[in-house]
């Protein structure tokens, strides 16, 4: 059997733990800025873990994840 395509996209955007959760950057950083405030910039720098509904789908993007 062949091996599996990871989806490029997706290895680009997303990174599995140690333990197994996906962390994500956080969207609505890249433009539009000077409306926001300095704190809400900052938190937007901080990485998050994938919520669990979305993980199934992820993991099937990163085969080898």
């Amino acid at each position: 059997m062949p091996k599996m395509k990871t989806h490029r996209a997706a290895a680009k955007r997303f990174r599995v733990t140690g333990s197994g959760k996906i962390k994500r950057a956080q969207a609505g950083k890249s433009h539009l800025l000077s409306s926001k405030r300095r704190d809400r910039k900052r938190r937007l720098r901080r990485t998050v873990i994938l919520h669990s509904a979305e993980e199934k789908r992820v993991l099937a993007l990163l085969p080898y994840a």
